[in-house]
């Protein structure tokens, strides 16, 4: 199976998450499903089928997690220089409106566009690979056609 690639931070996050879900949560579902069945007939149970819907959610966020974090290649962008690759802080500037933008570039399972959070298979990310500072990047994203000049390139 194909690596994943995430920032340590990004693994961080999922691991909380997971070892939430694990501690918290799922102890807490199962009780809430116990005490469900003590109400007596199931089959017109709400919270007892609301708790078996929240349990199942629960489970396969579980196993996604567990799936990602077994696959994940933890890269530090610490130990990285250059031009732009995966786990880069890069500050760009659009041509057209001259609107400073900063994303770092990550994996898919810790992206997040209002964190500035890149995926890395986006249209933008995809484009910037390679680029150095300077370097114009033209972008085809769904909003149309993006002009962008390398402003800074970080890895932190």
């Amino acid at each position: 199976m194909e690596k994943i690639p995430m920032t340590r931070t990004g693994a961080r996050k999922l691991e909380a998450e997971l070892k939430q879900l694990k501690s918290v949560e799922r102890p807490e579902i199962i009780k809430a499903i116990a005490e469900a069945r003590e109400h007596g007939d199931l089959s017109e149970n709400a919270e007892y089928h609301s708790a078996r819907e929240k349990q199942s959610f629960i489970e396969g966020r579980i196993k996604e997690l567990e799936g990602v974090l077994g696959l994940a290649e933890v890269i530090d962008p610490k130990t990285l220089r250059g031009a732009i690759k995966f786990g880069a802080t890069v500050t760009l500037v659009d041509e057209d409106t001259d609107e400073e933008k900063t994303w770092q570039i990550v994996g898919e399972h810790e992206a997040s566009i209002e964190g500035g959070l890149l995926n890395i298979k986006s249209p933008i990310a995809r484009a910037l690979i390679g680029k150095e500072e300077g370097d114009s990047v033209e972008v085809r994203t769904p909003g149309g056609e993006r002009s962008y000049e390398v402003l800074k390139i970080v890895y932190q």
